[in-house]
């Protein structure tokens, strides 16, 4: 399979930096039936953390949150990129990234253990849409 790149959206929750608070998120996004692509923890300063949520369905996930009390920003954009896990699977992606002087503003990549990989990229909200059009989609 080569690399199926897509564009998706994401949000974001700021909640207290204490055990717990992705665990009863997640758990009402279950329970909603809201199905995630990816979720990412980032710190947010003193105290804080950074949810971001991938959604299969924004409106589900945004319904879901509202029901939960969290306040959500975005939506934001990001690319979903999944193919066959080998070596220099992404040096294509980045070549015409930086072919087109696109900058990566960051990235974050896992393999399955089954012979797949999903990574997720983000590049400046001014160059999504040529990035997109770069990357053929």
């Amino acid at each position: 399979m080569s690399a199926r790149i897509r564009a998706v959206k994401f949000f974001y929750t700021t909640v207290k930096d204490q055990p717990g608070e992705a665990c009863r998120l997640l758990a009402d996004l279950a329970s909603a039936e809201v199905n995630l692509l990816a979720f990412s923890v980032v710190p947010a300063g003193a105290g804080h953390t950074q949810l971001w949520l991938f959604p299969d369905n924004v409106v589900g996930l945004t319904r879901a949150a509202e029901k939960g009390g969290y306040d959500l920003t975005g939506p934001r954009r990001a690319f979903l990129i999944q193919g066959d896990d080998k070596l220099g699977a992404l040096v294509e992606i980045h070549r015409k990234l930086c072919d087109a002087n696109i900058n990566v503003d960051a990235s974050s990549g896992v393999t399955d253990g089954r012979g797949g990989y999903g990574y997720v990229l983000y590049v400046r909200r001014t160059q999504f849409d040529e990035a997109a059009h770069i990357l053929g989609i």
